[in-house]
């Protein structure tokens, strides 16, 4: 008798106010047959404060084990198993653990659903004041300054509103560096402890948020980042053309693909962005 595979569900939880849970978390941690957590203590603390009881097995899901542990909830997916993933706060996967486990459940036909709820990326961008049209999620930069530089370089062009969380001993240096890449007058919001007793949205300047967070900042962070303003032909001379090719070959793409996608962005032929890093070339810059 071949036995129907289980579901995998990934529930969001809250960010900040218990009372934001989605009422289906509670009926989906009493009944699960697995559930997974990024931190079983946190879990205990939830199921309290929600008054449940889990019935089914508890065990630990973090960054340290995902990999380990992902083959063993597979394994109880394929045997009809309901699975529950719960992360410390928002929604697994989103800079938490659960890509793999998705990525595995979907590579064997398993069911993979969720239980919406609370996010920080969309509660920022919403409380930002920055426009929210369009937007994209940039997680956490790199840790080394090298590195999340020539990250910030990269979108220095991106015209949609940028989100990234960050932890709280790294925002000075982060928005400093977020303040030389993209500009000290680019608008931006950093979004403190969001549903908490002591939430807070500063808003302003990068140049004018980095001087306010070197005196120190707590909590949890998300930092809204206006898109960059749009720029006429003429506004780019050969040498902007010229770094901005060179950004994205730094970033890893093929000198080709990089001037076709400077020149779209741009609006300009792409004979236009090729002379330019041909002369650039020659002249040794």
């Amino acid at each position: 008798m071949t036995v129907a595979p289980g579901t995998l569900v990934l529930a969001g939880t809250p960010i900040g106010d218990i009372s934001d849970a989605p009422p289906r978390l509670a009926e989906e941690l009493a009944g699960a047959d697995v559930v997974a957590a990024e931190d079983t203590r946190r879990l205990r603390r939830l199921t309290q404060a929600l008054g449940v009881t889990p019935k089914g097995r508890v065990l630990s899901y973090f960054e340290g084990n995902e990999a380990a542990r992902t083959p063993e909830l597979v394994e109880e997916l394929v045997k009809g198993a309901r699975v529950l993933l719960v992360t410390d706060a928002g929604m697994p996967s989103v800079s938490d653990p659960g890509y793999r486990l998705v990525a595995a459940a979907v590579e064997k036909d398993i069911r993979v659903t969720a239980v919406p709820g609370p996010s920080a990326v969309l509660t920022a961008l919403a409380l930002s004041g920055l426009p929210v049209d369009r937007f994209c999620f940039e997680g956490f930069l790199p840790r080394k300054a090298g590195e999340r530089l020539s990250r910030l370089r990269e979108v220095a062009g991106e015209r949609r509103t940028l989100v990234y969380f960050e932890a709280p001993h790294r925002l000075d240096d982060t928005l400093a560096a977020m303040a030389e890449a993209l500009g000290t007058d680019r608008r931006a919001a950093v979004c403190r402890e969001l549903t908490k007793t002591y939430e807070e949205v500063r808003r302003g300047g990068l140049g004018e948020l980095a001087a306010w967070a070197a005196e120190g900042v707590r909590g949890e962070i998300t930092v809204v980042v206006e898109g960059a303003p749009e720029r006429g032909p003429e506004e780019l001379d050969a040498a902007e053309l010229v770094r901005r090719v060179r950004v994205r070959e730094e970033a890893g793409e093929r000198r080709k693909e990089a001037i076709a996608a400077v020149a779209a962005d741009a609006g300009l032929p792409k004979r236009q962005v090729f002379d330019a890093v041909v002369a650039a070339k020659n002249a040794g810059a």
